[in-house]
């Protein structure tokens, strides 16, 4: 890999080397480096461009890594992962894409995630989206996640995006069984003419399941965002949907929470904020020596922590 990929991959996936455990990295439309371990196997799928990561029952305090870099402008590419993760498994998974566009054609990575968790497991989930260059050329990311998450399981997913992406629309979707939890933190930024959507679809069919759903987001300069939030309660369960977004200069922030309760004892909360940075902040931070400029990248970097 080259120092500008080496550099993406440190951007969404934190590794200066090759990390312990297994791991598919993917550079410009190819697998370039893959390990796996007794309890984690990784195979190529045949009909599609893609890959099965298969994490065994009992798999305990294990991570993979599967992040893709794309370099090279013009690049279009669309790919399928699979997680089949067993009964009473603790695992971390950490992917994201990072596009560095130096061209004046458009890069684009779309990316189908599917996870399909047992039993009585917890899955930490880390995906990263970066872009870097300056090519006149388009870096644009279109992330999908579908959950499947089984009895008494909990999945904590975290998603991260605050520089150089163009484009992106980004869609999570989840079915909880019985005892199911799951919990969200989206943590995101928009500047220049950028645009973002990102949609949740969430069904808590299980009895006792749960769902919290957090977003942060900063509009700035003309970029524009737009938030989808929608919770099903189908049973006894807890849902909790809350947008929180920061606007500045010309941007434009649409918050659209939904949540639909078809059970007597399904309880249902949406949340939505959506506001400048207050004169006040900025003063105070000023008082200690900042300037009015940084004082704001301090407040949003706080917000966005």
């Amino acid at each position: 890999m080259d120092a500008i990929q080496k550099n993406l991959l440190e951007q969404v996936a934190g590794l200066h080397e090759m990390p312990a455990g297994a791991y598919n990295i993917r550079a410009n439309g190819q697998s370039v480096e893959r390990s796996t371990t007794a309890h984690i196997d990784i195979v190529t799928k045949t009909d599609k461009q893609g890959i099965d990561i298969l994490i065994k029952p009992g798999t305990k305090n294990e991570s993979v890594h599967i992040p893709v870099v794309l370099s090279q402008s013009g690049l279009n590419e669309m790919v399928y992962n699979d997680f089949h993760v067993g009964d009473d498994c603790d695992v971390t998974i950490v992917a994201g894409c990072g596009i560095h566009n130096g061209g004046d054609s458009d890069s684009r990575h779309d990316g189908v995630h599917s996870f399909y968790i047992g039993r009585n497991s917890h899955v930490k989930y880390v995906e990263k989206h970066y872009g870097s260059g300056d090519g006149r050329g388009g870096r644009i990311m279109n992330p999908e996640t579908k959950l499947e998450i089984g009895e008494n399981s909990f999945m904590e997913m975290e998603t991260v995006q605050i520089k150089g992406v163009d484009s992106t629309r980004r869609i999570t979707s989840a079915r909880l069984a019985d005892g199911a939890r799951l919990v969200v933190t989206e943590k995101l930024m928009t500047h220049g003419s950028q645009t973002a959507e990102t949609s949740f679809l969430v069904d808590l069919d299980g009895e006792g399941s749960s769902a919290n759903i957090i977003s942060r987001s900063v509009a700035r300069d003309d970029s524009r965002q737009l938030f989808l939030s929608r919770i099903n309660g189908r049973n006894r369960c807890k849902g909790h949907s809350e947008c929180d977004g920061i606007i500045m200069d010309r941007a434009v922030i649409s918050a659209v929470p939904e949540i639909t309760a078809l059970n007597l004892d399904a309880e249902l909360i949406h949340e939505a904020a959506i506001g400048k940075i207050a004169g006040e902040q900025i003063i105070k931070l000023m008082t200690l020596g900042l300037t009015e400029a940084e004082a704001e990248e301090q407040i949003i970097n706080g917000f966005l922590k």
